[in-house]
């Protein structure tokens, strides 16, 4: 197959026209590799392009931060002759189009989507299983691995000889796609299969905070013995995961990492699209590692309302000044905490509130809690990774007193961590 009939379909020409620039000469490089195995697929371009209006070239711009996805040129080289399974959701974005949808305009043969915690189209609220199916758009099978299990089994990867993880995380160690990424690894390992994350910013990269996860309390919001921002890229972290030889048996599988260009931990970054259902903005994001605790706890987030991670309340709550109510909501918080019920508390997006992890707001609801006794969840250790935060708290120690109690186990693991970073730290 030459280059020219590489561009004859329709579908091809799109693909061209509505790539960026930084992406169009990524695919020209490619295509000088001459790789047989790329064909287009005559689908119209409606069915799998997004319309791209971006005249800037992000080459000229020095402060641009390329995604491990959009160096195009430095991956495709590898799935020649490879079959393929993804493991993406929304986020997973080259430019305007999708890493699915490029890949298949391509010609790359994409065997399966593995879909995690809220699904391939993200379409599932926060703990709700997923289903195997097939995607309507694409018409790629669904295989869950967030359901009967978590883990890729051998013959859901007998047609597969290597896969593509490209997921936006947060930088928390409970969020779970880091989760995700470490059982399909461990499969990967398992089986024989190579690997590949491609990589993307940690919109908390620059905070290093919270308690290490302690033996015991490891739970897929914890696998690790890392604190709860623990400063990484799915990059770096999958790095760590095989170099400390976290999986089952101590087993490394065969990795790679697409690293992206311009960035470091220092800057800051605003995701263009919405992580999972209640992180809907930057706001919601640099919240969630001192909220998600609350999870564990009798008071609400916001779940079930139109701005979950950046408020928090409880119906008994002293100051009335600012309420609200959690409602069902589809695909998003089906059961939210206090449902129908109206929650009195603080509205972050009025008074700010913390970045990196923060204490304060935990410690002064359970001060003000009336029945204390029913304050704390048997979630709320798992959260935490250990069950001396929550007896501490109990005691009636400050933030300060806490934070004492960690100190040590964050220096071992900066020295860990320092062994694994792909990019400039602050």
């Amino acid at each position: 197959m030459t280059c020219l009939h590489l561009i004859q379909g329709a579908s091809c020409i799109d693909l061209f026209c509505k790539l960026n620039n930084k992406a169009l000469k990524q695919l020209i490089l490619w295509l000088s590799f001459s790789l047989t195995f790329v064909s287009c697929q005559g689908r119209t371009s409606t069915e799998i392009l997004q319309s791209n209006n971006s005249s800037t070239d992000p080459e000229s711009e020095t402060s641009y931060i390329a995604m491990g996805a959009e160096r195009i040129e430095a991956y495709l080289p590898l799935l020649k002759d490879q079959r393929l399974a993804l493991v993406v959701n929304p986020t997973s974005m080259v430019g305007k189009l999708h890493l699915v949808d490029t890949l298949l305009a391509l010609g790359a043969d994409i065997r399966k989507v593995f879909a995690p915690e809220h699904g391939f189209r993200g379409q599932t609220g926060a703990g709700e299983l997923i289903n195997d199916s097939l995607d309507k758009r694409t018409g790629l099978p669904i295989t869950s691995i967030y359901g009967k299990n978590k883990k890729p089994s051998a013959a859901q990867l007998a047609d597969v000889d290597m896969v593509l993880f490209d997921i936006q995380d947060v930088g928390t160690r409970f969020y779970t796609y880091i989760s995700t990424m470490h059982y399909v690894m461990e499969a990967c390992a398992e089986q024989g299969k190579t690997f590949v994350v491609l990589d993307r910013p940690n919109p908390n990269g620059m905070y290093i905070d919270g308690p290490v996860r302690q033996q015991g309390f490891r739970s897929f919001v914890g696998m690790h013995p890392i604190p709860i921002l623990h400063g990484l890229t799915v990059g770096e972290m999958a790095l760590m995961i095989n170099g400390e030889k976290w999986l089952k048996n101590g087993v490394q599988c065969s990795l790679q990492v697409i690293e992206m260009k311009r960035y470091d931990h220092s800057k800051k970054y605003s995701l263009p699209i919405k992580p999972s259902p209640n992180l809907p903005n930057d706001l919601a994001i640099r919240l969630y590692p001192s909220l998600c605790l609350f999870e564990g706890t009798s008071v609400s987030v916001g779940r079930g309302t139109e701005a979950p991670f950046q408020h928090i309340g409880y119906p008994g709550y002293q100051d009335s000044s600012y309420s609200f109510t959690p409602r069902s909501i589809e695909n998003a918080a089906k059961y939210p905490k206090h449902e129908d019920i109206k929650c009195f508390g603080i509205d972050f997006r009025k008074v700010g509130g913390p970045s990196g992890f923060s204490l304060k707001y935990l410690i002064e609801f359970y001060r003000s809690y009336p029945e204390k006794e029913q304050f704390f969840s048997g979630y709320f250790n798992q959260l935490a990774g250990n069950d001396r935060l929550q007896s501490k708290i109990k005691q009636g120690l400050s933030p300060s007193d806490i934070r004492k109690g960690w100190r040590e186990e964050l220096k071992e693991y900066r020295s860990i961590r320092k062994k694994y970073l792909l990019y400039a730290d602050k």
